[in-house]
């Protein structure tokens, strides 16, 4: 099965640190109506895109939930030579900032780069350290009167970075998430006989703390819940066995719990039913450290829902150069549909 490389290309590389995430959100609208029976926005601006169910007495509701936000930064000062300072939206390890090209979206787009002091002057303590987003700038090449014509305190700031093909792979910042966006609309264009009514939904602010998923699932009320993320592949020279919580071409990962989750045990069984049943390649994810929107679909329902997730292998995350292999991404399309489509054939009360 080959992927709308194209597509996916362009959902990485359009802007939308968290809170601004407008311009993907647009996009991905544009996307999914002709593929849904409604599609709305709500307040703090995510987006549901509804596909009604044929065997839906009850009106059971599921809800897929993938993030539209990257992480990102937002400037906090212009300083007298018209460098900016910022502060991180999202979590990020600060030795991954050097050397680095981003865009800040002001008045009109202007790209910058990451500063910081030399090495060649540099103490011999400074060099010992590690490096913290504070030691980081970024340089306009502007004076601050150039600068402020464009640029105010407030504006959002992304990576810059296309995407690539690598042998089997894709290479792009913002792979987390775009590549689960990517996935869920790809899996609307394919779903054609859902069970119950399905709820895709493309959430903000996933990044600064799950904040758009918690609030759809509460406004949705979903029976079950799937959320689509990236989960890291630790597949990687100097990784032991038992830490490399995925790998990449292995297939699609079940999750089975993470730092904010303990997927329900009847999902993942459903799942794993599922992909053996299909014939899709699976492994299973335990992520120790880190969350994803599952948290939010699971818990923020009116009576929670029956909740897990389909997570796409990744290595080299919160970089920009996060690497999916291209089977994982097809094989978590086709598990996602199959599990839309046979959701009511499993005995949930078991």
């Amino acid at each position: 099965m080959e992927i709308n490389v194209p597509l996916l290309k362009q959902l990485c590389e359009i802007a939308g640190a968290p809170g601004f995430e407008k311009r993907v959100r647009d996009l991905v609208i544009d996307l999914v109506k002709p593929h849904a029976d409604e599609v709305s926005t709500d307040n703090l601006g995510n987006v549901v895109a509804i596909k009604r169910g044929k065997r839906n007495p009850d009106g059971k509701r599921v809800m897929v939930a993938a993030h539209l936000d990257e992480i990102g930064f937002i400037v906090t000062h212009i300083d007298e030579q018209g460098f900016l300072r910022f502060h991180t939206l999202g979590g990020f390890d600060p030795k991954t900032l050097t050397a680095q090209r981003v865009i800040v979206h002001g008045k009109k787009d202007l790209i910058g780069v990451m500063g910081s002091k030399p090495i060649h002057v540099m103490s011999v303590e400074e060099r010992a350290k590690l490096p913290k987003t504070t030691d980081f700038f970024i340089d306009l090449g502007m004076s601050k009167e150039e600068v402020e014509k464009y640029i105010s305190i407030g504006d959002p700031v992304t990576r810059d970075r296309e995407l690539i093909e690598m042998g089997d792979c894709v290479n792009c910042k913002s792979i987390d998430n775009r590549v689960a966006v990517f996935i869920l609309i790809e899996a609307l264009k394919k779903l054609e006989n859902p069970a119950y009514d399905v709820y895709a939904t493309f959430t903000v602010q996933e990044e600064v703390g799950i904040r758009g998923a918690n609030v759809a699932a509460h406004s949705i009320n979903p029976d079950f819940g799937i959320a689509l993320d990236t989960t890291i592949a630790f597949d990687v020279p100097g990784a032991a066995a038992y830490e490399k919580v995925t790998e990449l071409g292995k297939g699609t990962a079940i999750k089975i719990m993470d730092a904010m989750t303990i997927c329900d045990y009847r999902m993942v069984e459903f799942m794993k039913q599922t992909a053996i049943k299909e014939a899709i390649s699976w492994q299973p994810e335990i992520l120790t450290a880190g969350g994803t929107d599952t948290a939010g679909v699971q818990r923020m329902g009116k009576q929670g829902s029956i909740a897990g997730a389909i997570s796409i292998p990744t290595r080299h995350l919160h970089q920009v150069i996060e690497m999916a292999h291209k089977k994982d991404i097809a094989d978590s399309i086709s598990l996602l549909v199959a599990c839309l489509e046979q959701i009511d054939g499993y005995d949930w009360k078991h």
